[in-house]
């Protein structure tokens, strides 16, 4: 086989890659070496903006094989048929680090699909745990920079992270969860997978249901404590990432199992608590998980940079039989996961080969642009309608219509008859050994002790009563201890 000529971005034959062009032999650079000022120049835009969060993340493609007859609750077609295999990209990461961070840290890691189905793509994006911090939008800009670098410092600070809670008293149920042993996955492979907020379903008789989806390893749940993750980190700062390529290249393949909650729509005005309010769970014992399929990862990425941090998902991609609820978490998410992704990769994101449909194609009036790479036939319209056979619209909604109703304007959540934003978590403290309570209470006193002021210690502290009075006194009686020392 005949040795490959290496070229120029233009195709043009290089004739010496390994000496620049001078003025003589010792002579200066000279700036007609077309080949040099390209191959800098490239260089210094091989970086593009990273992720704002869930920067530090890993990859894998797959398929998803319906397993059970969910046809009664959505017309979605890749869930159609009991035996159908659709292909998907998965995506895990971490949410506060940059992307040279460690993978074995105390953090909620995300776990976002894209389902390459023949409807379009549809995304769905999670975390790997059921719940969040926050439940309204507005908030995650000030989150976010509370658990990000402090702008003196340079790293995270105890001060900012325990402030920012001390004045979400929502935020104490994803607490509980960081703060205990599941805080720490001990591998990506090892972890469940949560879609987190409420969707719609609607099936083919226009029925409409609200879901919440559980992603659940088959491998077990494994995770580290807070010492084990300390060790690995330093050991090894890509522990996850590498577990993950040489599981599969073994053919080691992970999985999971789908299962869904269901909630009929017309039970959702009059439940207990506001079953939109990501901050909740829905108790089983309510809306017992019913099996969908199996998810499971048999690729590695060929090039992570092209693959893993080029891949887009965005809360708004839906399909037939699939829609939004009233959710304002995932209400915000439906503008600002497309909108990071345009500012981050370009408005033609659509097109890179991660991020493109392919058990279909994608027909639309979309132009130009940066990087646009979606060449059209002579003389094809780029508006519609328009009289020479362009895409056309279906006049299928993708879900059933949600009924609105109220006057505009900046509102709390309805109120309902258990809906404060302590109970689940002191459901989830009293579901824990004493061996796990005393865990979940020395990550969270560590971390609390190191707060100097005292009314953010005292406001963190009066969270915990109310979850709980035992959860609450262990934590008092052991950020007293720490403080004290």
């Amino acid at each position: 086989m005949a040795q490959r000529v290496l070229t120029t971005e233009s195709g043009a034959p290089v004739a010496d890659n390994q000496n620049s062009a001078t003025a003589g032999v010792g002579g200066p650079i000279l700036l007609q070496d077309q080949h040099l000022l390209e191959k800098l120049a490239r260089f210094n835009r091989e970086r593009i903006p990273e992720r704002v969060v869930h920067a530090r993340g890993s990859g894998a493609y797959g398929y998803f094989e319906v397993t059970d007859d969910v046809t009664g609750f959505t017309s979605a077609d890749f869930l159609g048929e009991i035996g159908k295999r659709t292909e998907l990209f998965l995506r895990f990461s971490t949410v506060a680090d940059n992307l040279g961070g460690a993978d074995a840290v105390r953090d909620p890691r995300g776990f976002a699909l894209k389902f390459y189905t023949e409807e379009g793509n549809y995304d769905l994006v999670g975390n790997n745990t059921p719940v969040f911090f926050i439940k309204d939008p507005l908030k995650f800009p000030d989150f976010i920079h509370s658990q990000k670098r402090d702008p003196f410092t340079g790293k995270q600070e105890a001060e900012n992270v325990w402030d920012f809670w001390a004045h979400a008293p929502e935020a104490t149920h994803q607490v509980t969860w960081l703060m205990g042993d599941r805080g720490i996955p001990a591998s990506y492979r090892h972890m469940n997978g949560y879609g987190s907020h409420t969707y719609q379903w609607t099936n083919a008789q226009g029925e409409a249901f609200f879901v919440k989806y559980h992603f659940k390893t088959n491998q077990g749940i494994r995770s580290l404590s807070a010492e084990q993750g300390a060790e690995l980190a330093g050991q090894d700062p890509n522990s996850h990432q590498t577990d993950l390529l040489q599981a599969i290249e073994r053919g080691v393949n992970p999985s999971w199992t789908l299962y869904v909650q269901v909630m009929p729509a017309a039970e959702a005005a009059d439940y207990r608590f506001n079953p939109f309010d990501l901050t909740k769970v829905w108790p089983h014992s309510d809306y017992p998980l019913q099996r969908v399929g199996r998810l499971v990862l048999d690729r590695n990425p060929d090039n992570v940079f092209a693959e893993v941090e080029q891949a887009a998902f965005s809360p708004n991609n839906f399909v037939p039989g699939i829609g939004p609820s009233p959710d304002k978490m995932l209400q915000g998410r439906l503008f600002a996961y497309a909108d990071a992704h345009r500012y981050r990769l370009g408005v033609n994101h659509t097109q890179l080969a991660v991020n493109a449909p392919r058990a279909t194609e994608a027909n639309n009036y979309g132009r130009d642009g940066l990087m646009a790479s979606n060449p059209q036939a002579r003389g094809a319209k780029n508006y519609e309608p328009n009289s020479y056979d362009g895409p056309a619209e279906t006049g299928r909604p993708l879900a059933a219509p949600l009924a609105v109703t109220g006057h505009t304007g900046a509102h709390e959540a309805p109120a309902h008859t258990k809906d404060d934003d302590f109970f689940q978590a002191g459901e989830l403290y009293r579901l824990m050994g004493e061996d796990e309570k005393g865990r979940l209470v020395a990550n969270i006193a560590g971390g609390l002790s190191q707060v100097s002021r005292d009314d953010v210690v005292e406001k963190n502290l009066a969270h915990f009563h109310a979850a709980d009075p035992d959860y609450g006194k262990r934590v008092e009686d052991a950020v007293r201890a720490l403080r004290e020392d």
